[in-house]
């Protein structure tokens, strides 16, 4: 059987079993090329269904990943967000996979599933998301059919079942670049306008960039603590729109440089939620 073909056709939907597993855009890469390195090295023609046969090998190997990594997450200096993905031109012609991606991305739902464990994670995505039966699940992970299904319900019953993604309209995205303006002039009033009365502010850091340690609440909190930032901010910062995790977002650069990507939730016409990245090991996979 022919491994790059069955790269190009399986790719999209591993590395997004992956990037939710994971929620690292360089450790889902990490494990997919390992995935096939791996397969290399069996008799892949005799494998009867090779896309089940592919997503327990990422599976496992994300439970592997996740498990190693519980020190380094404890110790994290400030608030964890999920490294950004870039979905504006996100396409496969993989059904499983379109579905997969209707499925939501968003820098909240992706918080809710780092609550889970590493197999509830896997459990409920397998399930929820690939519809995979509770006797593959059980092949998968190596539990038994009657557990999967425990641990699917209760997963479940903790965070619910993903939201459609959906499209974002003109009003959001005129909504977002006139947040952005109004950041980056100072204007205050405009500033509170657009944001919700009880909007939430996330930052990642990692304790390589100064940022907020735990999140800020409330409309007039985050308009301060922009005020207080953007006069530090290099004179030459720039800024691009995009749409980041499915919701609309933005690229700043400095020098040339990513400096952060920005995400924003919004609901009722009002920014809700704001998921700033500033991280520089969450960014190297994002050109300037």
């Amino acid at each position: 059987m022919d491994t790059e073909m069955l790269y190009t056709t399986h790719r999209p939907l591993l590395f997004s079993l992956a990037y939710r597993m994971l929620g690292s855009v360089q450790d889902a890469e990490d494990i997919i090329q390992d995935t096939f390195i791996a397969l290399n090295g069996t008799e892949a023609e005799h494998i009867q269904n090779i896309k089940a046969y592919l997503c327990k090998m990422v599976t496992n190997r994300c439970i592997d990943r996740l498990k190693s990594a519980r020190k380094k997450r404890e110790q994290y200096v400030g608030e964890w967000l999920p490294e950004p993905l870039l979905t504006e031109n996100t396409q496969s012609e993989d059904p499983a996979h379109q579905m997969f991606m209707k499925e939501s991305v968003s820098m909240a739902y992706l918080l809710l599933l780092q609550q889970l464990s590493e197999t509830e994670r896997a459990v409920f995505l397998l399930k929820e998301v690939l519809q995979y039966s509770y006797e593959d699940i059980a092949e998968m992970v190596g539990k038994s059919s009657t557990n999967c299904r425990q641990i699917f319900h209760r997963a479940k019953k903790s965070i619910g079942s993903p939201s459609e993604e959906k499209k974002i309209t003109k009003k959001g995205a005129s909504l977002t670049e006139q947040f952005f303006r109004a950041l980056t002039s100072g204007d205050t009033d405009t500033l509170l306008s657009l944001l919700s009365v009880d909007a939430t502010l996330i930052t990642d850091g990692g304790g390589k960039i100064k940022a907020a340690i735990f999140p800020i609440l409330g409309a007039d909190r985050i308009s301060r603590f922009y005020q207080g930032i953007l006069p530090k901010l290099p004179k030459d910062v720039s800024y691009t729109f995009t749409t980041v995790n499915s919701e609309p977002g933005m690229i700043l650069t400095v020098g040339g440089r990513v400096y952060a990507v920005m995400s924003l939730h919004i609901e009722n016409n009002r920014i809700q939620n704001i998921y700033s990245i500033m991280n520089p090991d969450k960014l190297t996979h994002i050109s300037a």
